[in-house]
């Protein structure tokens, strides 16, 4: 059904492509899409802490300390497998450097800085471990092999099916470099589900000849809040589009039919955050609904230096708001598979801050590299699995300085993430979920002194470290890893659900042939296709999808790499 305005349940990354595509492909213009959101930047945030302790999640949880810098969390990109997103990018200014969109500040960051990790596993007693021996035996190798050879059309064999009770015969892959390295590069558990490790096994399949040193990766020039959203936000403004904040949509009205599958939305009830007010939004006949119903980092809670983060206990906005559609209608997925059950999604994370380059420089001296290529992963000095086996405390994403445009030049910031936040630390003897800012520092101090090379060590160097962080930020996210929860596939529902006059479904909690979930890539994507069914579009006028499962090249090299 065609429509010629829109409402966005959300101002992610989703509904902001959504919104693009809408304007250039579709000739709309901006003023016929409005969006109503808690705030404009999903979970591609990256501000300073005072900008972020009024926003909804935060302003229960008052902090002491609002210096410094937080990113709850950092997306990595590719651009082999990212095509939507460069797309979207080709298609806006850069908020930073003039004359370039988005896309070529993007390209030419990247080429200036290219992506080689020399550290990528660290462990005590070790130090850098020679990660390119990705320690698979035959057992491993052919299980992975059948996951990579499977067809789309079976994909369903693998629904409810974890990633543990794939390999339930095969604990020692859970003891290999190669699944040390995928966890913590793509933020998979062993409770994830098999059928999303089988979809990143066709879609990054060439990453098996280089997850070691990571030169797939590539990266925004600052935080993509600056890099990716603010180019959004600014562009669609000056089309026009209305940007309204602070606003949780928490119920739809639907049309009553006949045939009770028929979705029409025909009404918003709105929750104002400011002032408690509740609001009312009609929905007409010439209207589509774009919503973005899930987030990653919806209830996160923040802490600082002296203080952990609050584990905040709500449902999530935007899944709430998913539920009770799903009490309307049978055909629009399962919530619940990814939000009830925070233990299989839940992280903590951490933005740290310090005034001079101490510690970066001892980090560089450890790694042997220079900030902006790493992803360094430490693992455990003993075995800390419920199998007994050896697993990674924590990882560290060093950014290229300056990681945020505001950065003063003695500043630096650096970011790092617990995939475990129930496990104590090595160092400080607490559940990560517990530890202050200052406590995850002193963490990471010790995880790096038991690294560390020589001569001396970075604890000689502690007192003088500590005095140089000005915050370090604590964020407890308890949906962070909820998109690659174990599920069905129907458990997602379609982005055009069967029987929909207005309604789609953006984000990474929408289902879609072929992409990943945890990327910039599938978000995108789903907005294009709402974009596309709503204004008529063909879906064949799509960004081409490379199958690089289907390229033999890719893979002989990945078949050649499982024997090294």
């Amino acid at each position: 059904m065609i429509k010629h305005k829109a409402i966005m349940i959300g101002a992610g990354l989703a509904n902001m492509a959504a919104a693009v595509y809408l304007i250039q492909e579709a000739h709309w213009q901006g003023d016929q899409i409005t969006f109503y959101s808690l705030d404009d930047h999903g979970s591609n945030d990256g501000a300073p802490t005072v900008d972020t302790v009024d926003e909804y999640w935060n302003k229960n949880h008052p902090m002491e300390n609002t210096k410094g810098y937080v990113a709850r969390g950092g997306r990595m990109l590719n651009y082999r497998t990212y095509v939507d997103l460069m797309d979207l990018l080709s298609r806006i200014p850069s908020a930073t450097e003039p004359g370039l969109t988005a896309e070529e500040d993007t390209r030419q960051f990247d080429a200036q800085h290219r992506t080689f990790d020399k550290a990528r596993l660290m462990e005590g007693g070790i130090g850098i471990i020679q990660a390119g021996h990705l320690g698979l035996n035959n057992t491993d190798r052919l299980l992975l092999t059948k996951l990579i050879m499977m067809p789309d059309s079976e994909e369903e064999k693998l629904d409810n099916v974890s990633i543990a009770d794939y390999f339930k015969n095969d604990p020692h892959m859970f003891q290999t470099n190669f699944w040390y390295m995928w966890e913590t590069t793509f933020a998979f558990r062993t409770q994830s589900s098999a059928q999303e490790l089988r979809r990143y096994m066709h879609m990054m399949i060439y990453e098996f000849t280089q997850i070691e040193h990571l030169v797939g990766v590539n990266r925004t020039r600052y935080n993509q809040f600056e890099s990716i959203m603010l180019p959004l936000i600014n562009y669609l403004k000056e089309q026009g589009c209305k940007i309204i904040l602070n606003r949780r949509v928490t119920a739809f009205e639907f049309k009553d039919t006949a045939m009770t599958d028929e979705i029409t939305v025909t009404g918003l009830t709105i929750l104002n955050t400011e002032t408690d007010d509740e609001e009312h939004v009609t929905v007409d006949d010439d209207t589509a609904v774009f919503f973005t119903n899930g987030s990653i980092t919806d209830s996160a809670t923040q802490g600082d230096f002296d203080h952990a983060a609050v584990e905040n206990m709500d449902y999530g906005a935007a899944a709430s708001l998913w539920k009770q559609a799903t009490e309307h209608f049978y055909n629009l997925g399962n919530p619940d598979k990814f939000f009830a059950d925070r233990s299989a999604s839940e992280w903590v994370s951490f933005t740290l801050t310090t005034k001079d380059h101490l510690l970066l420089n001892e980090i560089e001296r450890i790694t042997t590299q220079v900030p902006g290529n790493a992803l360094n992963s430490f693992m455990s000095t003993q075995p800390i699995t419920a199998l007994g086996q050896k697993d990674v405390m924590m990882s560290i994403v060093v950014h290229h300085q300056p990681h945020f445009t505001t950065q003063k030049p003695n500043e630096t910031v650096l970011w790092g993430y617990f995939l475990y936040p129930r496990r104590y630390g090595e160092f400080v003897n607490k559940p990560y979920i517990e530890m202050t800012g200052k406590e995850m520092a002193l963490e990471l101090i010790g995880q790096l002194a038991k690294v560390d090379p020589g001569p001396g060590n970075i604890r000689d160097h502690q007192d003088e470290i500590m005095a140089s962080i000005i915050n370090n930020i604590p964020v407890y996210m308890p949906y962070a890893s909820a998109l690659f929860n174990n599920r069905a596939k129907v458990d997602r529902p379609d982005v055009i659900p069967a029987h929909s006059t207005n309604l789609a479904f953006t984000g990474e909690f929408a289902e879609q042939p072929f992409q990943m979930v945890f990327t910039e890539q599938s978000a995108v994507r789903s907005g294009e296709i709402a974009a596309y069914h709503f204004t008529g579009i063909p879906m064949s006028h799509l960004v081409k999808t490379p199958r690089y499962d289907k390229d033999i090249k890719t893979l002989m090299r990945a078949t050649k790499k499982m024997f090294e």
